[in-house]
């Protein structure tokens, strides 16, 4: 679910609000980046439980229309489609989800049961919802098909679902992208008969970028006053303090990837950092960020200073 992009900017976040030198104990702060990655988990499974609570609510929602004293003959005999709908039955069914959610201590719905009404509503009053219901009886494709639109045009962009989110944890709005990629993809990929692992990705591709998480923030932070010489020494002409905070950190990490951790491309790396500034640092950060590696690289390179292993790494 994680991707190695994702873990370099998590580890920008920590460095950047870390406020030690490289003689202070920075343990706690490591234990925080670990805390922050796996808790873009539980992000995972308060959506995922969003959808299951969608339809508990649909559910409810039908039995007490057909319990109402002057109900009307669609009360009696409702639409059961979208309460039946086959692949949030899947969700609803699935007992390694439900562990998962007792040992995440996943009750946020329980608690903020309007967010699942807010949800409901959007999207029993959608087209989506309205064409889907045309009909009483649905294969499993049709099912599918609904959810993905679902998820994608109501339940990913809402508004009210964003602001909840960001008010519950902060660091979950940068993972949001990648946590709602992550459930697409497994929308579109499940069968009709679900394996119990199917909804229950790992958080790491494997142990490697666990270790890559703690590796990079660590010799970033034991190696600042050395990697911000190199800065400093390529950055004479400019104004330090006019030189973007995210830029140094940006910079830091991305010179200690290039010198300490040799089966990352050279190109890879730039890439990497280059994209992330785009994101998270000024318009023109991109372009200093570029130029300055350009030439560390360039120089790395005439100095056998690039220890490089593999194939293509340059």
């Amino acid at each position: 679910m994680l991707n190695r992009r994702h873990i370099r900017v998590k580890v920008m976040q920590t460095i950047y609000a870390f406020k030690g030198g490289e003689s202070d104990d920075f343990s706690k702060d490591q234990r925080f980046l670990l805390f922050s990655i796996d808790n873009m988990y539980n992000l995972y499974l308060l959506l995922i439980s969003l959808l299951i609570e969608v339809q508990k609510r649909a559910e409810d929602d039908l039995q007490k229309k057909q319990k109402k004293h002057l109900a009307t003959q669609e009360d009696k005999d409702p639409n059961k489609k979208f309460v039946n709908n086959q692949l949030l039955r899947l969700l609803r069914d699935n007992l390694r989800l439900k562990d998962l959610f007792d040992k995440h201590k996943i009750t946020n719905w329980e608690l903020d049961s309007e967010y699942v009404d807010v949800i409901f509503k959007a999207i029993t009053k959608s087209d989506l919802y309205k064409d889907y219901m045309q009909t009483r009886v649905s294969d499993f494709k049709e099912d599918k098909d609904f959810i993905i639109d679902v998820f994608k045009d109501i339940v990913a962009p809402n508004e009210k679902l964003y602001e909840y989110l960001e008010d519950k944890n902060l660091t979950w709005l940068d993972d949001l992208p990648t946590v709602n990629t992550t459930i697409l993809k497994l929308l579109r990929k499940v069968k009709t008969v679900s394996e119990d692992n199917h909804f229950t990705p790992k958080l790491y591709k494997d142990i490697e970028d666990q270790q890559f998480a703690v590796n990079l923030f660590k010799k970033t932070l034991l190696n600042r006053s050395s990697l911000n010489k190199e800065i400093e020494i390529k950055t004479k002409n400019w104004d330090s303090e006019r030189i973007a905070m995210v830029d140094y950190v940006l910079l830091q990490m991305a010179i200690n990837e290039l010198k300490n951790f040799p089966s990352i491309p050279v190109k890879v790396t730039i890439n990497e950092y280059l994209e992330i500034a785009k994101e998270y640092s000024t318009p023109k950060s991109s372009v200093f960020i570029n130029g300055i590696l350009d030439k560390l690289v360039k120089e790395y390179t005439a100095d056998g200073k690039l220890n490089k292993v593999g194939r293509g790494l340059m």
